[in-house]
Order: C-alpha cells, then sequence, then structure tokens
C-alpha cells in the first residue's frame, strides 16, 4: 500500500515538511532579548535570528546539516510501502538527525567545543553556538515524531503509530526536563571548585560534620543537617499521620456533623502558600508574639526566640501536612466494607474487639500511605522552615543557602541535593513497595447495604480529646495569619488598617485610566499567567501518559511509569536546582525566561494529571475502546470521541490542582524568578526577610481568596465519589 494516501502515511509526510521548514524558517537558536515575531524577519540573514539551513550554509556551522539529511532520509522512506523495510529507513533517518544535532548541541557550546578532549582532537572552531530555539525544538520535534512511527512500522506497539509516537514523545520529555536536570546537578558535584573532573570531590563535601555530624547526640553541639532533616521528617510524618487518621475516623464515624468543615480545612494547605501557618505561628509564637507578651506581662518573662528551631518547624508542618493525612485517611476509613464489621459483631465481638481487630488492620494501607508522604512533604519543605528553623538547619535550606548564599558553592549544593534525593526515593520505593504487594480491596462491583460502625466509646472519646484541640488551634492560627494583615504592627500597634492592602494591591485613576499602583500586582498577574499556561500543558501530559500507562503495554513501561513519577520523589529544592545548573549553558538555555518556570511548573505537577488519569481509566471499562476499534475508528479518534468525553472530571480537575500548585509552590521556582519574572510566593518570602510581616499576610490573604474561589469552583464541576450505602444514625 502507498504510505502517502495512508492517514499515517499524510501526517508521517506533514512531520517531515514541518520539520524541513523549521530548518528554513524559524530562527535556530534562543533569542532571550528578542521575540520569536520580532526575529522573524533576519531569518535569512544575521548571525543570531538566521535559520538552521543559513547557520549551516553561511556561519560556519556545517554540523547543523545532520538534522536536514535525516529528515530528507525519513522522507525518502515514506516513498516505500508499509512494512519493516519502511520502518527501517523511518528510524535510520530519525536517528541520524536526532544523533548529529543532540551530539553536536552537548560538544559545541558558546565558545567552542564544551570539552577540552574534542578541542585536542578536532582543533578550535571558528565559530560556536547558543541554546536551541524555535527552529531547533521544532526540528527535533518532528525527528522524535518519525522515530515513533519508524518503530512502530517495525511491528512494535502493535503497528500503532499514534500510540508509537505518544510513547518517544514522552520519553523524550521525560528525558529532557526531568532525568537529564537531576543528573546533571547530582554529576556536577562530581567535578572541584575550578570545574575539573575531581570524583573524590564528592567523597570530601559529603564526609563531613556539617552533613553528618553526631555533635548532638555525644556533646553539646549540633548534628548535621541529614540526621536534623531525618529526625524533623520522622516526627513530622508521625504526627501527621496519627492526627489525620484521629480526625478521619472522627469525621466518619463519630456521628457529628464535621465532614465539611474537615472539607474546608483539609483544602486549605493546597490553596494557600506553604509559609502562610509559619507567620501565623510567629504572631501566635515570635519574639512579639502574644504568648511573649503575655508572659512577660503576667510573670516578668523577657521575651525571647525560643519558638525558631526543630519545635516551631515541626509545629508549622504539622499544621500544613495533617490535612493531607486526614485526606488520604477520611477516603480509607470510607472504603471499609461495614459487611466485614457487621461479621465480626455476629460473631459476638463488641465494638472495641471489632474495631481493633477488623477496621483497623484495613486501614493499614492508608496510615502507611500517610506516612510515607507525610515523610517527603517534610523533606521537601522550604518555605517553613527558612522562616522558623533559626538555627535548626535541614538540607533544604542548606541546598538554598549554598546557591544564592555568600559563599556560593554549587559543588556542596549539588551534593546536599543527592543526599536529599537518596532519602526521598528510598522512601519512595518503599511506599510503593509496601502498597504495590498487598492488597485490602473493601470495594467491590457488589451491593454493600451494611450500615458503618460507629466508634466504640474509648475511640471516640480518644479523637475527641486529641483531634478537637488540634482543630480549634488551627482555626486559631489561621484567623491569626488572616488578622496579621489587618494591623499595623503587630506586638507594638494593633490598629485596624487596610495599609498593607492598599500598598500591595492599590488601583488608582490616572490620565490615562487605571493605574495598578500597588507592588503585588506584577508578581500576582506573572505568577497567574505562568500558571495559567502550565496548567493545561501538565493536565494534557498527564493524562496522556495515564493513559498509555493504563491502556498500551510494552517495554520499558516500569521505567516510563518511573519517570512519570520521579517529581513526585523529588524535593522541589532539588528540581530547582537541577533546572538551573542544567539549562544554563547550551543545548538548552532557558535560565532568567519565564519558559523555565513553566517548564517547572508543568513537570513538578506531572505525578498529579498522572495519578489522576490513572485514577479515572481504572473505572473506565476496556470495552469501551474495543467497541470503537471494532467500528475501525482509529487509536487519536477514539481518544477524542469515546475517552476523552469520559474523562472531563479527571481533566478538570488536574488543570485546577495543577494551576493551584503553580500560584503556591516555592521551593522548585525560588532559583528561578529573576527581576522580570518575580512570582508571588517569593515576593512574599522577601517582605518577610524585611520585616514586613502585614504586607505578606496581606498578600496570603489574597492569595487565600482567589484560590479559594477557583476550587469552589472545581469542586462544584468535578463532585465527591459516591459509595451507594444506606445512611443511618449512630
Amino acid at each position: 500500500m502507498n504510505t502517502l494516501t495512508s492517514r499515517s502515511g499524510r501526517a508521517l509526510a506533514a512531520w517531515t515538511l514541518l520539520g524541513l521548514a523549521a530548518y528554513a524558517l524559524l530562527p535556530w537558536y534562543f533569542l532571550q532579548q528578542q521575540s520569536l515575531w520580532a526575529a522573524l524577519p533576519g531569518v535569512w540573514g544575521g548571525d543570531a535570528t538566521a535559520s538552521g539551513v543559513v547557520q549551516a550554509a553561511l556561519h560556519g556551522r556545517p554540523w547543523l546539516w545532520t538534522g536536514v539529511a535525516g529528515l530528507l532520509v525519513a522522507g525518502a522512506g515514506l516513498l516505500l510501502p508499509v512494512g519493516r523495510a519502511q520502518g527501517g529507513v523511518l528510524v535510520a533517518g530519525a536517528l541520524l538527525g536526532l544523533t548529529g544535532l543532540l551530539a553536536s548541541g552537548f560538544a559545541i557550546g558558546a565558545p567552542g567545543w564544551s570539552f577540552p578532549a574534542l578541542e585536542a582532537w578536532f582543533g578550535p572552531l571558528e565559530h560556536g553556538q547558543f541554546g536551541m530555539g524555535w527552529g531547533g525544538f521544532v526540528a527535533i520535534a518532528c525527528l522524535v515524531m518519525l522515530l515513533g512511527a519508524g518503530i512502530a512500522r517495525l511491528g512494535f506497539f502493535r503497528g500503532d503509530v499514534f500510540v508509537a509516537g505518544a510513547v518517544v514523545g514522552c520519553v523524550s520529555l521525560l528525558a529532557l526536563f526531568v532525568v537529564y536536570p537531576v543528573l546533571r546537578s547530582l554529576a556536577s558535584g562530581l567535578y572541584d571548585d575550578m570545574g575539573l573532573w575531581a570524583p573524590g570531590a564528592l567523597v570530601d563535601r559529603l564526609a563531613t560534620e556539617r552533613i553528618w555530624g553526631l555533635g548532638c547526640v555525644i556533646a553539646d553541639t549540633r548534628c548535621g543537617v541529614a540526621w536534623n532533616t531525618l529526625f524533623l521528617a520522622l516526627l513530622t510524618a508521625a504526627g501527621t499521620t496519627v492526627m489525620g487518621t484521629l480526625m478521619a475516623l472522627w469525621a466518619e464515624r463519630g456521628g457529628t456533623r464535621l465532614q465539611k468543615p474537615l472539607n474546608v480545612l483539609a483544602m486549605l494547605p493546597i490553596i494557600t502558600p506553604p509559609f502562610v501557618v509559619g507567620l501565623g505561628l510567629i504572631l501566635l509564637f515570635g519574639r512579639a508574639g502574644l504568648y511573649n507578651q503575655f508572659m512577660e506581662w503576667a510573670f516578668g518573662v523577657p521575651p525571647s526566640r525560643w519558638f525558631y528551631g526543630v519545635f516551631g518547624v515541626w509545629l508549622a508542618q504539622m499544621f500544613a501536612f495533617t490535612p493531607i493525612a486526614f485526606m488520604i485517611m477520611r477516603g480509607v476509613v470510607q472504603g471499609v466494607s461495614p459487611s466485614l464489621e457487621e461479621a465480626a459483631q455476629t460473631l459476638r465481638a463488641d465494638r472495641l474487639r471489632t474495631f481493633l481487630t477488623v477496621t483497623l488492620p484495613l486501614l493499614k494501607p492508608g496510615l502507611a500511605n500517610a506516612f510515607l508522604v507525610g515523610f517527603i512533604e517534610s523533606m521537601a519543605d522550604f518555605g517553613n522552615p527558612i522562616i522558623l528553623g533559626g538555627s535548626y538547619a535541614v538540607l533544604s535550606t542548606e541546598i538554598f543557602f549554598a546557591i544564592v548564599g555568600a559563599s556560593l558553592d554549587p559543588g556542596m549544593a549539588a551534593a546536599l541535593a543527592l543526599v536529599l534525593t537518596l532519602f526521598a526515593l528510598v522512601v519512595f520505593f518503599i511506599q510503593r513497595g509496601l502498597l504495590g504487594r498487598t492488597s485490602f480491596t473493601t470495594v467491590t462491583g457488589k451491593g454493600d447495604a451494611g450500615l458503618p460502625m460507629p466508634l466504640p466509646d474509648t475511640v471516640r472519646r480518644l479523637c475527641f480529646g486529641v483531634a478537637g484541640p488540634w482543630l480549634l488551634f488551627t482555626v486559631v492560627v489561621y484567623l491569626f495569619a488572616f488578622a496579621g494583615g489587618f494591623v499595623k504592627t503587630w506586638g507594638r500597634d494593633y490598629t485596624l488598617t487596610l495599609d498593607h492592602f492598599r500598598g500591595a494591591f492599590d488601583l488608582q485613576l490616572g490620565e490615562h485610566g487605571l493605574v495598578w499602583a500597588g507592588t503585588a500586582w506584577n508578581s500576582l498577574f506573572t505568577t497567574a499567567s505562568l500558571a495559567a499556561m502550565a496548567a493545561p500543558v501538565c493536565a494534557f501530559l498527564g493524562l496522556l501518559i495515564a493513559w498509555l500507562l493504563a491502556r498500551t503495554e510494552f517495554r520499558g513501561k516500569a521505567g516510563f511509569e518511573f519517570a512519570a513519577l520521579l517529581t513526585f520523589a523529588i524535593p522541589g529544592t532539588v528540581l530547582g536546582v537541577s533546572y538551573i545548573l542544567a539549562f544554563n549553558v547550551p543545548p538548552v538555555e532557558l535560565t532568567g525566561t519565564g519558559l523555565i518556570i513553566v517548564l517547572c511548573y508543568v513537570f513538578r505537577n506531572l505525578p498529579v494529571g498522572v495519578r489522576a488519569g490513572t485514577a479515572a481509566f481504572k473505572q473506565l471499562d476496556r470495552s469501551l475502546d474495543e467497541a470503537s476499534f471494532m467500528l475501525r475508528a482509529g487509536t487519536l479518534t477514539t481518544l477524542r470521541r469515546v475517552v476523552l468525553p469520559l474523562l472531563k472530571p479527571a481533566l478538570t480537575a488536574a488543570l485546577i490542582y495543577s494551576f493551584v500548585r503553580s500560584m503556591t509552590t516555592v521551593s522548585a521556582v525560588i532559583f528561578l524568578v529573576s527581576a522580570k519574572y518575580e512570582l508571588s510566593t517569593t515576593y512574599i518570602i522577601g517582605r518577610v526577610g524585611n520585616g514586613e510581616y502585614g504586607l505578606a499576610l496581606a498578600y496570603c490573604t489574597v492569595l487565600i481568596v482567589f484560590m479559594s474561589v477557583i476550587t469552589a469552583l472545581v469542586q462544584r464541576l468535578v463532585g465527591e465519589r459516591q459509595l451507594g450505602r444506606r445512611a443511618g444514625g449512630h
């Protein structure tokens, strides 16, 4: 069959022509100071704006011809009949172009050769090159799609060109924007301060008292940051798991009307910047906080900084991450089948014995998940330790100071990032191991008309006595966080005022119309626009990867899934450092641009879209896909006409959650901001650093209201899971 007469053949021909057009009509190198439209008139001229063809022919960069050669070979393969021979030519052409462009991209930088050995072998280059631009990106994307089509033609992926192209495309994106920067960051620890290869330098950096010291145990000094981080993570994970479980049991089985208030409380950490709780605690227990003021007034105890340190950070993390544990445990408690509890009671077991022998064992997967998520969240937390840590150093803050501090030491930052990454990955694999081999299924397709068992009196009193005061304390902390933006100076002048809101979000009417006079408008608009760009890409890519994992089988699927979920295990601080080190030099040169922040948002939040899509696909019967295929619909048509309409709730949730998380993230982007692209969270941290707590809290209040409106909209659109069980009184 002639390839060009089929739909897939015409698509492949379009990819080939698009790649050649990119070579001829788009600027090949990235222009930070000039937009694409401004550069287009110069594609046939200057060295900076010239297209790939002009760069290769006129500006001394002949290595760019490899991409053209690859596209032409692949295009010639389309003239062959569909089959393995055509697949071999497509793969050969794509690999020729990709290998040539990627090898030259990494080997040749702006000054010339990137490695001294290459210069010794081939001599100096007359011209170097800058980071890849639109022309290079489009040409490489076309070669990747042709590579996927060639693999399909060779018989892989059941010959489905769309599936093969999707897998190869997603693998390429994950390799470039997740695996490569992380490996680049960790590898930089193997170079000395002069930039020379020195594996012993990593050992020297790691084997220090600063990281592994045990002075707090064997002497009256400080422990290393690794032990500090582990100790804090264990405390936080244990505390959040216990408190989240008590809250979930009380809400679902305690016979109270706390479900809706607790749902609101559980959403607060998602829609608020990560350091809001820390600021609220400062207003309570800081040097000028109400507690210290009361102690000085009542007992003459002078104010001190006693709250800053491990206790303050732990308490802030407890407030921030307990709602996450509550959400996990609430779903698990809901899923416990009442019929199992009724069976135990039929055998004359009382409610306490039934709870201990039936209900509690069925909560094990949720307990393990909540503990491990709390552990990872604590290790990755940056906002609370930077505000409340004082002299208690943890890995995330040490990485930050190694990059932006007075002693600029990227090698030390890479070594610390390696330790933090290893800790997180070990916990990540433990989580997958514990929850991947054991079945605790309690929700099936069969009806379950049983009534959930009320909590035993002992457990109910425990929940009430522990979770009740905690919930009240949480409300107080958030109220203080809100109130701090409405008083002049906390600790000295409690006069009500809106000056902080005016300073941040002032609007004035000028000669030419409305003037956004507040100092915070620019950061808010920048953050919202970048998050709005990232959210649809993150949701689409996440759902596509989820579909590939749920509906296709191919070699290397486990590694593909691990790469897609890797950013869940890697702390945001490490990812931010990785992007700085990887994308500061060719072939991908993005530092200082808004694009690097958008990419960081996308791949930092990608596991959200993957998990939302995976959960949705588990609810869709494969027979729906098969019925579409039997009616001779292609894979793309089936996705567009059958699958996507059924995934609207998952798509909406992924869109909104990605947007909200992008608006409130701090650790991953703290290194990526520039004067042109200041973000909301970095603006707030800057105000805190200047002691302007009122202004910072006023901004936090606006963000919380903004995110609450968006979250309420998505909650109404998506709804909640409904398990068909009878309601009954307790």
